[in-house]
């Protein structure tokens, strides 16, 4: 749970899941142009890839080589975890 918030609590994080949420499985250089285009965010190949380690561990990305490339795909059910431990007011079970 900890690695879980820490790899949340960062936006360049946050905007990483987001573009993997919009277009999964994506090369780093992808989404490095993406995060430039869409996000303004033109942190180096290098920091991008040490942020995709942080969400990797954190099991919210995944990734599958194929060859020399690397592509990352996003994976909701941590956050699904989160969403059980903490339902919304309406949705709480009464006792």
């Amino acid at each position: 749970m900890d690695d879980l918030c820490r790899a949340i609590a960062d936006p360049t994080r946050r905007a990483i899941l987001d573009e993997l949420v919009d277009r999964d499985g994506q090369s780093l250089f992808e989404l490095c142009g993406r995060l430039v285009m869409k996000h303004g965010i033109s942190s180096s190949r290098q920091a991008i890839s040490q942020h995709l380690e942080v969400l990797e561990a954190a099991g919210l990305v995944k990734v599958v080589r194929e060859g020399r490339y690397k592509f990352h795909w996003f994976n909701g059910e941590p956050l699904e975890a989160i969403a059980k431990r903490w339902p919304a007011k309406g949705q709480r079970k009464e006792k």
